[in-house]
């Protein structure tokens, strides 16, 4: 299944794939032929590749239990830290950083059950992803998320090629957990920051699946 978040990406990228492939079939330069059709043919499995939105089962104690935090992305866990988190837990917090590569889904989950209570877009630069100030300088979302249980806050941020963030929430909207809601393009980075007092899931190195593996429970 392809996402709906990149329907005019896939139009485009498979249209042009199919332009070189032909415009291959019309010149009689044999060498010249080949490497057309081979560039039309990689542009378009990676873009079916890179647009895939695989469906996941939710784990059931993750639905039943609004204190368990799910991986809101696929990727590697690149960093966890304790920082002070001035824009919606306003507290000391603990950050859990997310690698997104351009080979990984980029369709995101939301991490918790709740309500949105924040929400705001923020423009700026196109540092790479895993670098330590694109969690501050790049293009990005924030979202803060509230339930009975606690808060959690997280970041969509855009990585050196990705120039789109995609969602479909606002500010009152309820989401589940493992429930979709946007995506980083080409390549990106999420960031998840939740109160000290929780317990954390995973360590640097991680790979992790959006809506299937857990990061974190809320105290």
């Amino acid at each position: 299944m392809l996402t709906k978040y990149g329907t005019n990406n896939i139009i485009i990228m498979i249209t042009f794939g199919i332009i070189l492939i032909i415009a291959g079939i019309f010149i009689h330069k044999i060498w010249l032929t080949s490497i057309l059709e081979i560039l039309g043919a990689v542009l378009i499995l990676f873009t079916l590749w890179f647009f895939r939105d695989p469906e996941r089962k939710i784990p059931e104690y993750a639905i039943n239990d609004h204190s368990i935090v799910l991986s809101p992305a696929d990727g590697k866990i690149v960093e966890i830290v304790e920082e002070n988190e001035q824009v919606y837990l306003n507290e000391k917090c603990i950050r859990i950083s997310i690698f997104l590569s351009p080979l990984d889904v980029h369709v995101n989950r939301s991490p918790l059950t709740g309500k949105i209570e924040y929400f705001r877009y923020h423009p700026g630069d196109y540092l790479v992803a895993y670098h330590p100030k694109s969690s501050s300088k790049n293009e990005q979302t924030h979202i803060g998320i509230v339930n009975e249980i606690g808060k959690v806050f997280f970041k969509q941020i855009v990585g050196i090629l990705a120039r789109r963030l995609v969602w479909d929430i606002k500010e009152g909207d309820s989401l589940i957990v493992g429930q979709r809601f946007g995506m980083m393009k080409f390549g990106s980075r999420m960031d998840i920051s939740v109160r000290t007092n929780s317990e954390i899931k995973v360590k640097v190195g991680d790979k992790v699946i959006a809506g299937i593996s857990q990061i974190a429970k809320l105290k």
